[in-house]
């Protein structure tokens, strides 16, 4: 990471601290999509389960596109977190970064898709990689081993998670205090206390 972004963010009463946060945060993200040993490339995403409550999981994080503000991953279509997120397609995607001891939680509406253009072209660069393996196994995630499989593997368990950021929430912890902000597009930060 680099030693910009390591340095302490501007107090909360200086004025250029709303685009100094989010520009900090942006390139964070996109570095953690970029760098395997980013703490933020395996963030948790937090979705609701058809009973009604929250279940949690790692993602990895593949693509960042700042100007959208949408986060990227992939799964597999079969499993329960595509039925999660088609029924209520918000979550909430938790991260930590020891090094700058920033934790930051984000509010997020999924799309799944499972077929197009966005899909194929992904598909195309990942197919010839061993994390193709995941999308090609004959169980859906979370099936007991011994199961009967439920058809051939195919291309067709690829999906790709398209996460639009709704609202940020980026808490510093410090030796002489911390700090929490909320960041929502279009708007300066709003500071909290922490």
């Amino acid at each position: 990471m680099s030693a910009a972004l390591a340095a302490p963010v501007s107090a909360p009463s200086a004025a250029p601290v709303s685009t100094t946060l989010h520009q900090q945060l942006w390139r964070e993200l996109a570095l953690a999509a970029e760098l395997r040993g980013h703490p933020w490339r395996t963030p948790s995403l937090a979705t609701v389960s058809a009973d009604g409550l929250p279940d949690a999981r790692t993602v990895v994080l593949r693509e960042v596109d700042p100007d959208q503000e949408h986060l990227v991953f992939f799964t597999d279509a079969r499993s329960p977190k595509v039925g999660q997120l088609r029924a209520q397609p918000r979550g909430v995607l938790v991260m930590w970064s020891p090094e700058l001891s920033w934790q930051l939680r984000i509010q997020v509406e999924c799309r799944v898709q499972a077929s197009g253009l966005a899909v194929s072209s992904r598909w195309a660069r990942l197919r010839s990689t061993p994390a193709a393996q995941d999308y090609l196994a004959p169980l859906p995630p979370g099936s007991p081993t011994d199961a009967a499989p439920s058809g051939l593997a195919a291309r067709e368990h690829f999906a790709v998670v398209q996460a639009q950021v709704l609202e940020m929430d980026w808490l510093e912890l410090g030796d002489t205090g911390h700090r929490r902000a909320r960041l929502i597009a279009g708007q300066p930060p709003v500071w909290l206390q922490p």
